[in-house]
C-alpha cells in the first residue's frame, strides 16, 4: 500500500519549518471532503504519514499549508508576510506510490515538486 508525506522547509532561515498547520482535503465530486489536520514538528515534517494504509487511495487531494501565523512568529511585530494559506492540488493515481509533497517557502515565495 502507498503513502503520502509531506515537509515543510523555509528557505528564508535555511531551517525547517516547525509549527505550521496543515489541511488535507479530498476531492470527490467536485467538493472538498476534510481527511485531517496536522502541524509540522521541528524538523518540518509530520509526526506520522499523511494518508498510509487504512486511508491511502487515488484521488485527487488538496494539501492546504497556514504559513502566516509561523512567518509572523518568525519575522516579528510590524512584519507581515505576503503569504497567508498555500493550497496544492494533487492528484494520486499510483494504489503502491509514495507521494512526498515537500513545499519550499519564504514569506513572498514558495514551491513545490513530487519528492522521494
Amino acid at each position: 500500500m502507498g503513502w503520502l508525506s509531506t515537509h515543510v522547509l523555509d528557505t528564508a532561515s535555511g531551517r525547517p519549518a516547525g509549527g505550521v498547520a496543515i489541511r488535507l482535503e479530498r476531492i470527490v465530486d467536485g467538493a472538498l471532503h476534510p481527511v485531517l489536520i496536522a502541524v509540522t514538528n521541528k524538523d518540518g515534517r509530520t509526526d506520522r504519514p499523511l494518508l498510509e494504509a487504512g486511508t491511502y487511495q487515488p484521488g485527487t487531494y488538496v494539501l492546504t499549508f497556514s504559513v502566516r501565523p509561523y512567518f509572523e512568529t518568525i519575522l516579528g511585530a510590524g512584519h507581515s508576510p505576503f503569504l497567508d494559506e498555500i493550497p496544492i492540488r494533487f492528484t494520486i493515481t499510483e494504489i503502491d506510490g509514495h507521494y512526498h509533497v515537500p513545499l519550499l517557502v519564504s514569506p513572498w515565495s514558495f514551491s513545490t515538486y513530487r519528492g522521494s
